[in-house]
């Protein structure tokens, strides 16, 4: 397969965005700041399209914005219609025209759609005279063609470039099955931070999660060889207590003396509370003089209204001296992910503004 296709002549004038079911306001809340030259376009539970502006503006390749909410960004190309996944398979080739596509990825717009994909993924690539590996991951670099299964007789078709390591995954869906040794799926939602962030852990680093119980990402800290200390006043699971490199602290985490901190290189929260009371904590620990490497918080969104306060909550982030990186996992609910790492003393970042005129890439 070649290392790098040209991109497609017809380039498409929407890009397509797959989210959290329920996610689709919140998406168009952030594309109103971000791109705001943009304009709403198609919706369904899932997915979200949006028109690219201004008129003879043509964003690059690498066309991944800080939609937050969106999986990943696809740029459409438009939709098929027919009854057979052959026929369906058929139009898309011709929809697509002659492309040399480097991988294709399928989904489901919504899981229950009795549609399986791997057949449709089969049927695409005959259509096309694309050999595709087994495994649908892409490369970075890689052209990538992209259809959504909307519905039986539905199809949506766009292609994207991929470069960040969500854009690599079909639908932007972490790959990952939770292992069933597992003792929570905070297991897995770590684990899809650090493929999508590129986080580092190293053997011997220690780590503090705030409100451990059960352990699931404590779990996945010992797995990498770091040293971890659990804060809960509720007992963590047997397997994660019984880890030599892991101590757990009976105590709320407003309880925890800051100086017992001191010294530690990465500092996580997922707490099932208001996200106000979260940066609360975080702000006594990362405000009061403690200062980890990194940290990685989730932040529940009671409703999908409470996302407007993202800009304040990563402004306060940058305060504390951290440079904020944000999503919503694929593997995680109606939260967000905020993976921070430690600014260089004496560097001043001032607080992310966007402008009207931003424009994508820039």
């Amino acid at each position: 397969m070649p290392v790098s296709s040209p991109s497609p002549i017809v380039r498409g004038g929407f890009i397509l965005c797959p989210c959290h079911p329920g996610a689709e306001a919140a998406l168009a809340a952030r594309q109103a700041d971000v791109l705001p030259a943009f304009s709403r376009g198609v919706w369904r539970r899932g997915a979200a399209t949006f028109r690219i502006g201004p008129e003879g503006f043509d964003p690059p390749d690498e066309f991944a914005p800080e939609l937050i909410f969106a999986h990943t960004v696809v740029r459409s190309l438009g939709q098929v219609s027919a009854s057979s996944v052959a026929d369906l398979a058929a139009k898309t080739s011709a929809l697509v025209g002659s492309v040399s596509w480097n991988a294709i990825h399928v989904w489901k717009r919504e899981e229950r759609l009795d549609v399986v994909v791997a057949d449709a993924r089969a049927a695409i690539a005959a259509a096309c005279g694309v050999a595709v590996p087994d495994d649908p991951a892409a490369q970075p670099g890689d052209l990538v063609l992209d259809c959504v299964l909307d519905s039986a007789d539905r199809w949506w078709v766009g292609w994207h470039r991929a470069a960040l390591p969500a854009s690599c995954w079909p639908g932007g869906v972490y790959p990952q099955p939770l292992p069933g040794d597992k003792v929570s799926r905070a297991w897995l939602k770590l684990d899809e931070a650090i493929a999508s962030f590129g986080v580092t852990l190293q053997r011997g680093e220690r780590a503090i999660e705030l409100g451990a119980a059960p352990g699931g990402a404590c779990q996945r800290l010992l797995e990498a060889g770091l040293d971890v200390i659990g804060v809960d006043a509720a007992m963590v699971d047997a397997t994660v207590a019984a880890h030599p490199r892991f101590e757990q602290w009976r105590m709320r985490a407003r309880e925890v003396p800051l100086k017992r901190m001191k010294g530690v290189d990465w500092l996580l929260t997922d707490m099932n509370i208001d996200p106000a009371s979260t940066m609360s904590a975080l702000e006594r620990v990362l405000g009061g003089g403690v200062r980890p490497a990194g940290v990685i918080a989730t932040l529940k969104l009671p409703d999908w209204s409470r996302a407007a306060d993202l800009p304040g909550w990563l402004d306060a982030f940058r305060a504390w001296g951290y440079v904020p990186r944000v999503r919503q996992l694929s593997t995680g609910g109606r939260e967000v992910c905020v993976v921070a790492t430690a600014r260089p003393a004496g560097r001043v970042t001032p607080p992310n503004r966007h402008r009207a005129t931003r424009r994508p890439g820039a």
